[in-house]
């Protein structure tokens, strides 16, 4: 069973919608530039690794963890409680949001499709160096 973890830096990204725009007769749909920059950064985090990709058969299993910037304005107990995970985020983005901007990012980069990710965890907490936490392994 092999394993690949990375960090991606700074706070997690949740993917946003595609946009449509009707311009002259003509509709298009585009990916926020936003969600394109996240992205590139979850899979410059992967190649930094140096891990060669899992073959399109093998069956994953996904492990995120996204620590979420504390609030500079958030009370001395408070962000005590938080960093010990007592408090956890309730804020978004979502998660599913999360997820779907890193798996997304991994497609035809860790594995061939996120279609063989069978296996997900996924947690939020705070923490005062926000990143997300990524582990993909085999099954």
């Amino acid at each position: 069973m092999s394993e690949i973890t990375f960090t991606v830096p700074g706070p997690p990204k949740g993917k946003a919608r595609a946009r449509t725009v009707h311009t002259g007769g003509r509709t298009f749909s585009y990916t926020p530039e936003g969600t394109v920059l996240y992205e590139n950064l979850v899979k410059t985090c992967f190649y930094q690794t140096g891990a060669h990709p899992f073959d399109a058969d093998e069956e994953l299993k996904a492990n995120i963890i996204a620590h979420y910037p504390i609030a500079k304005s958030t009370g001395k107990k408070k962000r005590q409680q938080m960093l010990a995970g007592l408090i956890r985020p309730t804020k978004k983005p979502d998660l599913d949001n999360v997820i779907k901007s890193i798996l997304d990012a991994l497609n035809k980069v860790a594995y061939h499709d996120d279609t063989q990710i069978v296996s997900l965890s996924v947690e939020k907490f705070y923490s005062d160096s926000p990143r997300v936490e990524v582990a993909i392994s085999s099954i």
